[in-house]
């Protein structure tokens, strides 16, 4: 039987130590909140009272509830008001000497049987434990913001926690509600280990000036589906916070250079640009602790792009290839209102990319998101064709087909030779250098990369991709394009990966090493990205839908471009790819998906 904990303590009652008091008060347990002094006390009430009325407000809690909840709280000033409780949980700031202090005067306070749990999102459990006489009932128990919403809790033992403990605080977890994963002692655990390269490689393609705060973010949020932009999210986690783990996690985890803090998250916490909680971050907010962003020297015009912009008129579009992602593409031009020539190999490719497109097109009027006059219309742009001759009249040719550079290569130089001057030349690779393809032609200046997302015609996204040879003229008929087609353009250099994938694969290729080690199974990995950052699948799941292949082929383009060490695909993905485990399309990747 697991035991029953009447009553807990929480020491440190920011905005962590705050949402963790209500999770355990919410659910019936007593609980004794202490703060260092009376000023950070109240502060302390004042977070807690403002979250349960916010609660009351949208109707997720009931008056008497949140009455009741208060009542179950004792506010007390220094830590010998802990003496009696069963469970203590510290959630102070994540300094490891004075947690260590913290706990061994928690250690001479508590009774010999109470369980001490640290909140630590990066520190060592380990080290903190050994700083008492009973390190086999010191756990880490870390919760994710804010606290009363997010449902993951990392249990994380270390290798002299006790079994009965760790069984005693899942149990706990089940009765808050709360879905547990159970890891040993690592830096970051999972979610921040995860989590954190992926935000410092997003501040890297800012600080170099890749892309703007505004394109990296948008590109996340739309390419990715995630809840938040990574610097929109640093700022909201805290850029001095986000600082000390990394550097803790770099310091811990074997140097690993994903971890190692970029120069100018330093600088920032340096001048006092802590995110939101200063009012400037990455963005400028309102005022410090608002969320809502307002303009700044950095924040760009909303202005159309427009033929003032040098923006060239389209009218006509070429689009060649018979996959997925042409007939994707032709489908959004031709909806768009653009004349639309589709170029296949052969005429029996030409008939199935047709009957794909009046297959999408037909689903969109029986969902009601489409007319039968607006499909009829769609229809009646698209000629055709088996012959590149009959791009000779477009204004713009896009290239969606297969990744391999010589392919590609050759196709330009047969459109260098077929349109006429001044049309813009697009490729949809999602992982060759454009300039490549670029310098197959003898107008480098018209071609650029339009990198559409499957399934095109319901994707939002569309990365700009120039190159050292681009125009600006090009590039502002790409964005002028994709505005156009109702996409949102963001715009990049021609680089491995360009945005999406650049922060994508490697936190992918990290999951897959975290797996490798036997440091979590897929399942808990998944559970911990999903339910602590609310990303809308796991990385195993994700993995499993792209393609083990085509994920280790991205992998290796950044790694023979980037040469980080960190960034080497990792053995287990190889081994997978080898053995024929590609994932859904072979029923077989990282989980079994015959019986699915």
């Amino acid at each position: 039987m697991a035991r029953e904990f009447s009553t807990v303590g929480v020491v440190g009652l920011g905005t962590m130590g705050a949402g963790i008091v209500e999770v355990f008060a919410r659910n019936g347990i007593d609980v004794v909140a202490v703060e260092i002094s009376e000023p950070a006390l109240e502060r302390g009430r004042v977070t807690l009272t403002g979250s349960t009325d916010r609660a009351v407000a949208k109707g997720k809690l009931a008056a008497a509830d949140r009455d009741a909840l208060h009542e179950r709280v004792h506010f007390a000033v220094g830590l010998d008001a802990l003496h009696s409780v069963d469970l203590v949980i510290e959630a102070v700031p994540e300094h490891l000497d004075l947690k260590q202090r913290i706990f061994a005067e928690l250690d001479r306070v508590c009774r010999p049987e109470t369980i001490l749990a640290t909140n630590t999102s990066s520190l060592s459990v380990t080290e903190i434990s050994v700083a008492t006489t009973r390190p086999n009932q010191v756990i880490g128990i870390h919760f994710f913001n804010p606290a009363p919403v997010m449902k993951l809790v990392e249990v994380v033992r270390t290798v002299v926690t006790a079994p009965e403990v760790v069984a005693d605080v899942e149990a706990l977890c089940a009765r808050l509600g709360k879905v547990d994963v159970t890891i040993n002692d690592r830096a970051g655990f999972i979610a921040n280990a995860l989590l954190f390269g992926y935000l410092n490689h997003a501040v890297g393609m800012f600080e170099s000036h890749y892309a703007t705060r505004e394109d990296i973010d948008a590109a996340m949020k739309l390419g990715c589906g995630l809840p938040m932009g990574p610097l929109a999210l640093m700022d909201l986690i805290g850029l001095d916070t986000a600082y000390e783990i990394l550097d803790t996690m770099y310091r811990r985890g074997g140097r690993d250079r994903r971890h190692a803090p970029v120069p100018l998250l330093k600088q920032m916490v340096t001048a006092g640009l802590l995110g939101r909680k200063s009012g400037r971050g990455f963005y400028t907010y309102e005022r410090p602790g608002s969320p809502v962003v307002v303009p700044d020297e950095a924040t760009p015009l909303a202005s159309e792009v427009t033929l003032a912009d040098g923006a060239r008129a389209i009218t006509k579009v070429g689009v060649v290839g018979s996959g997925t992602m042409a007939t994707g593409i032709i489908e959004v031009f031709a909806k768009a209102g653009y004349e639309v020539v589709s170029v296949t190999r052969g005429a029996e490719k030409s008939a199935k990319v047709c009957e794909a497109v009046k297959t999408s097109l037909n689903k969109g009027v029986v969902r009601g998101k489409l007319a039968e006059a607006d499909r009829d219309a769609a229809l009646g742009r698209i000629s055709w064709s088996a012959a590149l001759d009959h791009l000779a009249d477009v204004d713009l040719v896009v290239e969606a087909v297969v990744e391999e550079l010589s392919v590609k290569k050759a196709l330009f130089a047969s459109l260098d030779e077929i349109c006429k001057p001044g049309v813009v030349l697009a490729t949809t690779t999602s992982s060759l250098p454009v300039i490549d393809v670029a310098m197959a032609t003898h107008r480098p200046a018209d071609v650029v990369g339009l990198h559409f997302f499957n399934p095109a015609p319901i994707m939002p996204l569309v990365e700009v991709v120039r190159t050292i040879r681009t125009s600006p003229e090009t590039t502002a008929t790409a964005r002028a394009v994709c505005a156009a087609l109702g996409k949102t353009a963001v715009v990049c250099g021609d680089r491995s990966g360009f945005i999406v994938n650049a922060l994508l694969f490697p936190y992918l290729n990290d999951a897959v090493k975290m797996l490798e080690a036997s440091y979590s199974t897929a399942d808990d990995i998944d559970h911990a990205m999903k339910l602590g950052c609310g990303y809308p699948m796991g990385p195993f799941d994700l993995l499993d839908v792209v393609g083990l292949d085509v994920s280790l082929a991205i992998q290796r383009e950044l790694y023979l471009e980037l040469r980080e060490p960190g960034f080497a695909p990792a053995p287990l993905l190889e081994h997978l790819v080898t053995a024929g485990y590609l994932g859904r399309k072979t029923r077989r990747g990282f989980r079994d998906h015959s019986h699915r």
